[in-house]
């Protein structure tokens, strides 16, 4: 039986609901039993109090502060502690735990995935501006604790799960899969006029509104190009990426003596959240399987680089190294929700995402003397201006 005491960080969020539903799967078959320590929520108070009850963490916290009224009334005689704030979901983060989910969205959940990296806890990773934007730093961080990054991300869950970490000079390359979106066969001249209704409609995958923008501009490939690179101490000259429509194998780890393992599995978040929480066992659950022989075939494609831009610069971004990964990322936030909010055209969010880093490496942008986390949010923060003021001279014509 697989037994964990347990953070759950954004436990609202499609991620954390899902993490929740698995370890109550787990208990109900006598597979795993689970002790929460803290769920946090972002303005959800509803749901919040609604897992908080099923679960009864010790402490609860929604990061909007103006619902923490609306929160303690919903746990009024539980006996959980509730607090607000960003500051508080930080220090909660910091508690002793065996497993912490980390699955708070954007540059918000990096300091507490920060602080828990620092605990010895097991961090299931689900936030990617964790590992862009402090990778090295964060992973050094967790090792110094004793403790380990397990990633959530269906791509870099494919490649744990066949990288030997024990002897990494095995591996010759890897490989990331992408579906290549909504807009993989859409002429160019007709992308120019793509609605954010078009955008979020992925072909494979239920995500939120602005993974799933960075899945069609393919900005989201681009961010686990740098975070695989991180993770695994994979130079980008020795990660490819291909696009894969069908999105059943995850990724792929190429070996020196000429084999080529790949993780498959149907597209649902459920089963690398799954691996990470049982890791090194396997939990046993009603995952769809895979019928081959009813898929007939699976193809691939080299990704167009100039139907995909963002791609290129994040490769760029990590080979320059220093400041410009976080700037990449904080460019591409600013660009992809002003395209949500119909303030910028789908085919200039790569143009955003170029100008950023030219001007901010321009005015010398570099990490702080704080902590790694402190110091790249410090770059978010100029970065996201410098995008803000570009986005602003631009119209929605592409």
């Amino acid at each position: 039986m697989i037994t964990r005491k347990v953070s759950v960080l954004g436990s609202t969020g499609s991620v954390g609901t899902s993490t929740l539903d698995l370890m109550a799967a787990a208990e109900e078959t006598g597979s795993g039993r689970f002790e929460v320590e803290v769920l946090t929520g972002g303005n959800n108070a509803a749901l919040l109090a609604e897992q908080c009850l099923r679960w009864k963490p010790r402490l609860a916290v929604i990061a909007n502060e103006a619902s923490r009224a609306e929160l303690a009334e919903r746990l009024a005689g539980s006996g959980i502690e509730v607090a607000a704030g960003n500051e508080a979901i930080v220090e909660a983060a910091s508690g002793p735990v065996d497993w912490v989910m980390a699955s708070i969205v954007g540059a918000a959940g990096l300091r507490s995935a920060w602080a828990a990296a620092g605990t010895g806890a097991t961090l299931a990773l689900a936030n990617k501006e964790s590992l862009v934007c402090c990778g090295p730093a964060l992973i050094e961080r967790v090792a110094d604790a004793g403790g380990k990054i397990i990633p959530v991300d269906s791509e870099h869950s494919a490649i744990f799960q066949v990288f030997p970490a024990d002897a990494p000079e095995r591996v010759s390359k890897l490989i990331l899969t992408a579906s290549g979106g909504p807009f993989r066969r859409t002429p160019l001249d007709q992308m120019k006029s793509i609605t954010p209704q078009q955008a979020v409609a992925h072909p494979n995958w239920s995500m939120g509104a602005k993974i799933s923008v960075d899945s069609a501009s393919m900005a989201n490939k681009g961010l686990e190009l740098i975070e695989a690179a991180y993770l695994f101490g994979m130079p980008q000259s020795k990660i490819d990426v291909v696009v894969h429509p069908e999105s059943i194998i995850h990724s792929l780890v190429e070996y020196v003596d000429g084999s080529t393992l790949a993780q498959l599995g149907t597209p649902d978040m459920r089963t690398p959240i799954a691996c990470a929480l049982s890791w090194p066992d396997r939990l046993p659950w009603p995952a769809p399987k895979l019928d081959l022989a009813a898929l007939g075939k699976l193809t691939f494609e080299t990704p167009d680089m100039v139907r995909f831009p963002a791609l290129k610069l994040a490769r760029e971004a990590l080979e320059a190294g220093g400041v410009a990964p976080v700037i990449f990322n904080a460019a591409n936030e600013v660009a992809a929700f002003a395209f949500l909010d119909r303030r910028l055209a789908f085919l200039n969010i790569a143009a955003v995402i170029a100008e950023t880093l030219e001007k901010a490496q321009g005015e010398g942008l570099a990490i702080g003397n704080g902590s790694a986390a402190e110091s790249a949010l410090a770059v978010d923060k100029e970065a996201r201006r410098i995008a803000g003021d570009i986005v602003s001279t631009l119209d929605l014509a592409a």
